[in-house]
């Protein structure tokens, strides 16, 4: 198992798992590769280091100790926790998005947090009718149930 430090063009570094590295340049090269947080498919392989046994190791010093709770205040961490959110609260509609918003805005179903698709122009005239929108683009992996 061949463990990679992965960045996608716009700077998102994240670890990809792989039989070998033959298996990632070929899923790589297929556009089976993604960036978890844009969905990007430019990636790049980062430079590791590596490690290696040379037999005569001296014995592991003392571990640091570790925090009861790790706290990622990273860009990245802010927008899953965000995106985490929306998705535990609001219910998916799809394409059906815009005719949703205008029902419950109008009083014809019952007011609930939605997501979903929308053009732009559906999207400008939810705002020109009062409606309030905004875009969270997801990519497709981050549709589903997150981990």
């Amino acid at each position: 198992m061949k463990v990679l430090n992965l960045q996608c063009a716009h700077g998102h570094g994240f670890e990809g798992w792989f039989a070998s590295n033959g298996d990632f340049e070929t899923q790589l090269a297929g556009g089976l590769v993604s960036c978890p947080l844009c969905g990007d498919t430019a990636i790049t392989k980062l430079l590791t280091a590596p490690r290696l046994n040379l037999g005569n190791a001296k014995p592991p010093a003392e571990p640091a100790p570790v925090p009861a709770v790790v706290q990622s205040d990273s860009p990245e961490g802010r927008w899953m926790r965000a995106v985490r959110e929306v998705m535990a609260k609001t219910e998916d509609v799809g394409d059906r998005f815009a005719a949703e918003a205008r029902k419950m805005h109008y009083g014809e179903a019952e007011e609930r947090g939605i997501r979903g698709q929308a053009t732009r122009e559906e999207a400008k005239d939810l705002i020109d009718e009062g409606i309030s929108v905004f875009s969270l683009p997801l990519p497709p992996a981050l549709k589903e149930t997150l981990q």
